[in-house]
């Protein structure tokens, strides 16, 4: 009976873990075709983004009940704790990266494309540092490599200064060119998300290193490198 108890517990923690990847692979494909929608002006494909949210909404109430019912029933201690924890934890902040995604594809129509701004060409380049950190800290949840958590938080710093950049450069073209306000507008929302998403990342691998070591990382407490 206790074979089969721990069988089943073991098989119930593999479950959960599995929904948080497909929850995290969604919120990658989510990032990636809502700023590939935004750059090529494709309607089809941000509102494919927006439609897709609700897959997503749903994995995190599938994640919710069966954590909820681990505890309620296995009565989970130490490491499996904070397993069972962070799994839910995570999926709440994996949906939300997929409503970031979700506002950017919203901005597609919004776009005016006879309005010049460089920023448009930059933002793919952010979008692919966010994608990356997401894809990386599904890896280290994976894994439970505490190594690997601290070095996504650690990134989040590039992505900071990614949206500070184009933050400057997109009121620039706001004050030396009134028609480009409307537009310029929209792609610091974008940008404003991007930004977001990285955050969200970093609070994943917060959790990661947490359910890995039992200790909370200080690591976002370090003044910034000069």
């Amino acid at each position: 009976m206790l074979q089969h108890t721990v069988k089943a517990f073991d098989e119930e923690i593999e479950t959960l873990r599995g929904l948080i990847l497909e929850m995290g692979g969604l919120a990658e494909a989510a990032i990636r075709d809502a700023v590939d929608a935004l750059v090529q002006n494709d309607r089809e494909k941000a509102d494919r983004v927006i439609a897709d949210d609700r897959r997503l909404d749903q994995l995190e109430a599938r994640v919710d009940d069966l954590a909820i019912r681990i505890i309620a029933l296995r009565a989970p201690v130490a490491v499996d704790l904070r397993d069972v924890v962070a799994a839910l934890k995570i999926g709440g902040v994996v949906e939300r990266i997929g409503d970031y995604a979700k506002n950017i594809a919203r901005r597609v129509p919004a776009i005016d494309r006879k309005v010049k701004i460089e920023p448009l060409a930059i933002i793919p380049d952010m979008a692919a540092l966010a994608q990356a950190m997401v894809y990386d800290v599904l890896n280290a949840y994976t894994t439970r490599d505490a190594d690997l958590a601290i070095e996504i938080i650690q990134r989040d710093e590039a992505l900071d200064r990614f949206h500070n950049s184009i933050f400057r450069n997109l009121v620039t073209h706001m004050l030396e060119d009134p028609t480009t306000i409307s537009t310029a507008a929209q792609l610091l929302f974008v940008s404003r998300n991007l930004e977001r998403i990285g955050d969200h990342a970093t609070n994943v691998a917060e959790m990661v290193y947490y359910s890995a070591t039992g200790e909370y990382s200080r690591e976002r407490d370090k003044p910034a490198a000069e």
